[in-house]
C-alpha cells in the first residue's frame, strides 16, 4: 500500500571545527507499507544541496537504511550501538563514511509517525562530526 505524505525533516550537524547548522525541509513523497516496515520516498531540493537526487529510507524495526541516488549516491546503515561503514559519492569524489548510532527512535506506521536518529560520523576513519535528524510524516490533506 502506498500513500502521499508530507515528510517534516529536521536535520541538525554539529562539526568538530565550524559549529552546527540545521536545515528544515518539508517535502511530498510516499509512504510504501511493507511486511517488513515501511519506506519513505522524497526528492531533495536546493535547500538540501542535493537538487536532482532521490532519498529513500527504508525503515526495518530496529534498522534504517538512508539510500541516496541521482546527483549524490550514498547508503547509510543506522542500528543503535552498531557501526556500519559505506561510500559516499559526490560529483566532487567518492568518501568512506562510518556511521555509529547513538540513539534510533521510531514510532512511524501506516497512519504516519516519527524517526529520531543520533548518530556520530566518521569520514576515512576519522571522527567528523555528531549528526541527528528527526523526520516526522503525516499523509497529505491531514491537518491542512
Amino acid at each position: 500500500m502506498t500513500k502521499d505524505v508530507i515528510i517534516s525533516i529536521l536535520s541538525s550537524q554539529d562539526h568538530l571545527e565550524g559549529g552546527p547548522d540545521e536545515i528544515r525541509l518539508m517535502s511530498t513523497g510516499t509512504m510504501t507499507v511493507t511486511d517488513r516496515g515501511c519506506e519513505l520516498r522524497y526528492e531533495e531540493t536546493e535547500v538540501t544541496g542535493m537538487a536532482g537526487t532521490t532519498t529513500v529510507i527504508l525503515i526495518e524495526g530496529v534498522r534504517v537504511t538512508l539510500m541516496r541516488t541521482g546527483e549524490v549516491c550514498s547508503q547509510m546503515v543506522f542500528e543503535e550501538g552498531r557501526r556500519h561503514h559505506s561510500v559516499y559519492s559526490t560529483p566532487y569524489g567518492n568518501l568512506e563514511i562510518g556511521i555509529v548510532t547513538s540513539r534510533l527512535e521510531n514510532t512511524i506506521s501506516p497512519q504516519g509517525g516519527r524517526l529520531e536518529i543520533e548518530y556520530s560520523m566518521e569520514i576515512d576513519h576519522a571522527l567528523a562530526g555528531y549528526n541527528a535528524f528527526r523526520i516526522s510524516v503525516r499523509e497529505r490533506g491531514e491537518g491542512q
